[in-house]
């Protein structure tokens, strides 16, 4: 599968963003439809520990428990459709422990399709192992653990078993992103996620896209999680200050132009619901993207909780441990609060009011934070207009995302719509400054980050990404 870059934008204008509604809508699994004019809720799970050190002890607690735990749940309380995510704990990277579950869960949504009508499907999410030190592609792994190899081999055991979704939440340009979040550095987060993580994120979605083709699987979409999400957990809310939430905001931005790589590869999404980059990317794109807000307290706090369900098309509660609690177990209670919100969603459809509950979503937070002000939807469309404006050009874009992000943050600074501390201030004015002073040429920015991080980033190898 060939890379195509994105140079347009897929709307023409923000307002035409919407939940529930994508530009290339989606039908799989058995009867499910993401981005056809409803809201579909995605609940995702993990094993109880120990269930992994056998593989009929982890097929039971996956299938007979957890899958049926939910689908009872949703024909109980009479929700017509739901997605299943499985997140891979890392054991599964083994086909003994993962194609008893894949394909067991693949059965038990064809059985309650059949018998009660519900829509459903899984989307498989496989771990993704991979050491800079050992080696991010399979000619550059040459250790014990094999990683590398692995990856591929997870993509495979996923698809050939019967995942309906494949996705995965890539680790490309981590090393740069654990030194950059640590230490407050834009440039390096620009080059180790924008810049090399989107090299990393073409290589394996092209290769992960013919596995997804020869299976008949939906290649979904990838996020930065190891980076961008990194950053927003440490900044937290308003009792830290580890990490400055205008620093975070602005990798929020960058991660955009490095998610958009895995569309360009020939992912269709829906793509991961913690890529709260997700409305950047989809206003490029058009396809489907999960997101994941309030409901999903049982995993995270975060401070755009309400404003991030604003044009989802899967909405979810990112991962909750399977145990039990008053209203049943956990997958039905948090299964739950996503149905009941999907509905809602969806009924302001039916009425016509969607848009009016999506701008209600959007205020409710929009001034929360600088996080929740650059995804707020209108000013995701325009930091989605600097990528796509840029879109040839890997470095060039993933800098125009960030720089973007920060000017509307200090456009909503001075304009006296959002708060900022002194700190906060600081870093955004400083990030600006940096970025404005970097080069156009790709080579010379190369060059010179190879330069400035050799001993800060000592695990970065040029041939993990093909330089």
């Amino acid at each position: 599968m060939a890379v195509t870059r994105c140079t347009k934008m897929a709307y023409d204008k923000a307002d035409d963003m919407v939940f529930g509604f994508s530009q290339h809508p989606l039908s799989y699994g058995f009867g499910l439809k993401v981005g056809a004019g409803y809201v579909v809720p995605e609940v995702n799970y993990a094993p109880r520990p120990g269930t992994e050190k056998d593989p009929a002890k982890l097929r039971k607690e996956y299938v007979d428990y957890i899958s049926k735990d939910i689908l009872n749940r949703y024909v109980t309380a009479g929700f017509p459709n739901v997605q299943l995510e499985t997140e891979w704990v890392s054991q599964m990277n083994q086909e003994k422990l993962c194609a008893p579950v894949v394909s067991g869960q693949k059965e038990i949504c064809e059985k309650f399709h059949e018998e009660y009508g519900l829509n459903c499907a899984v989307r498989q999410t496989i771990p993704d192992q991979r050491e800079a030190d050992e080696g991010l592609r399979p000619e550059v792994d040459k250790s014990e653990h094999a990683y590398a190899h692995k990856f591929f081999e997870c993509a495979e055991f996923a698809c050939e078993n019967g995942a309906d979704v494949f996705s995965v939440e890539s680790v490309g340009g981590k090393e740069f992103a654990d030194y950059a979040v640590t230490n407050g550095d834009i440039i390096a987060f620009l080059f180790g996620v924008g810049y090399l993580g989107s090299i990393d994120m073409s290589y394996i979605w092209e290769e992960c896209v013919n596995i997804c083709k020869k299976h008949k699987t939906i290649p979904g979409g990838d996020t930065n999680c190891s980076g961008a999400n990194v950053a927003m957990f440490m900044a937290g809310g308003y009792l830290d200050n580890d990490v400055q939430r205008t620093f975070s905001a602005v990798t929020r931005c960058i991660s955009a132009a490095r998610t958009l790589a895995a569309c360009e590869a020939g992912a269709v999404g829906p793509d991961k619901d913690c890529g709260y980059e997700g409305p950047i990317v989809k206003s490029i794109t058009g396809k489907p993207t999960a997101q994941e807000g309030k409901n999903c307290q049982c995993a995270h706090c975060d401070l755009q909780g309400n404003l991030i369900a604003q044009c989802c098309d899967l909405w979810s509660n990112e991962s909750v441990e399977y145990h039990p609690e008053f209203g049943g177990t956990s997958v039905q209670c948090w299964g739950g609060s996503l149905g009941y919100e999907a509905a809602l969603m969806n009924t302001a459809i039916q009425l016509k009011q969607e848009k009016s509950l999506r701008d209600m979503y959007m205020y409710s937070d929009r001034f929360r934070g600088p996080e929740a002000y650059v995804l707020a939807y209108d000013h995701a469309f325009e930091i989605g207009q600097a990528i796509a404006a840029n879109g040839d050009n890997l470095y060039l874009r993933a800098k125009a995302a960030g720089l973007t992000g920060a000017k509307i943050i200090m456009r909503g600074y001075d304009s006296k719509e959002l708060a900022l501390t002194n700190k906060q201030l600081e870093v955004v004015q400083d990030i600006i400054k940096k970025l404005e002073a970097l080069p156009d040429d790709e080579a010379k920015f190369v060059e010179y980050c190879t330069k400035e991080f050799k001993d800060s980033v000592p695990l970065y190898n040029p041939k993990n990404y093909g330089l």
